[in-house]
């Protein structure tokens, strides 16, 4: 199967190793440079201008652009048209939560000389969902896909890591079902479900998890020379959720209509122990009068 990746950031790299690994053939486009990663992996590169991209994208609505636009275009679009004309079975797209509907709004999806497989892989669902429902020729499949697990998580393989999908438009059910044998032959334990029902569990774990080591990272707690087990794995959960950069966790409230709402919860949850801690304290004092 040929695997056409948008987006070559750590995670792509990540899962490139393995969809590699088992002998299917990766090409990439990214907005950074890693052509030269690239060519050690074996994954085939085009370099994608995405900021002038966009600004071709933005122009195609004016009537008669400017001639020095115009005659740019179509070297602009060049690698950007290669990678789309490289007869992929499946585009994987693995941008950044908040970067996805810029980066699809500035690809020339025009040019798709037949109908492909689009997954994503975002930590989010309802988002893309809505996004590649827009901006998708009506005979291109969706899946969207969350991989509950990451480098750190999956690097000593995915058994018993969950993988979340949802067939949102699938008609040829042969691509989808090798795709998605990716992560099932590595022994991912594979759930269906909506993206509606991920996102609201998501904001209950993923999202409640990111913010709590947030905040953890704001009281910039440290290991003491007294550290119990459980204190050790707050540290530990602060060095993961701040080693992942700050626009995933932004993405993880601004795209999950869930997330606004648990937030909150755990704001009232803590004035809630807050208070049971100043009514007990209250409740001693009083009692050590009384004797």
């Amino acid at each position: 199967m040929k695997i056409g990746i948008v987006g070559f950031g750590p995670f792509a790299q990540f899962l490139s190793n393995t969809i590699i690994k088992q002998g299917h053939t990766v090409s990439a486009t990214s907005r950074s440079d890693y052509s030269h990663l690239c060519s050690q992996l074996g994954v085939q590169f085009f370099k994608y201008n995405h900021n002038y991209n966009y600004i071709l994208y933005l122009y195609s609505f004016i009537p008669s652009p400017p001639k020095l636009l115009s005659s740019c275009s179509s070297y602009t679009c060049r690698d950007s048209c290669a990678f789309l004309d490289a007869d992929n079975d499946v585009v994987l797209i693995c941008t950044s939560i908040l970067s996805l509907s810029q980066v699809l709004a500035s690809l020339p999806l025009g040019r798709l000389k037949r109908p492909l497989l689009f997954v994503d892989v975002l930590s989010v669902k309802e988002h893309p969902k809505q996004v590649l429902l827009q901006v998708l020729p009506e005979e291109s499949d969706i899946l969207c896909t969350h991989p509950m697990f990451g480098p750190d998580s999956g690097k000593d393989g995915w058994r018993d890591l969950n993988f979340m999908y949802e067939k949102v438009r699938v008609r040829d059910e042969a691509t989808c079902s090798n795709f998605l044998h990716i992560f099932a032959s590595e022994g991912c334990r594979m759930l269906e479900m909506s993206c509606e029902e991920h996102d609201r569990l998501a904001a209950k774990s993923q999202f409640i998890t990111h913010t709590i080591g947030r905040s953890l990272a704001e009281m910039d707690i440290k290991p003491t020379p007294i550290d119990t087990k459980s204190f050790q794995t707050l540290i530990q959960l602060k060095e993961t959720t701040t080693g992942s950069s700050f626009d995933l966790f932004s993405g993880l409230f601004t795209h999950n209509r869930f997330a606004k709402q648990e937030l909150e919860n755990l704001e009232n949850a803590l004035h809630k122990v807050k208070e049971m801690l100043i009514q007990r304290m209250n409740e001693e004092q009083v009692l050590q009068k009384i004797e």
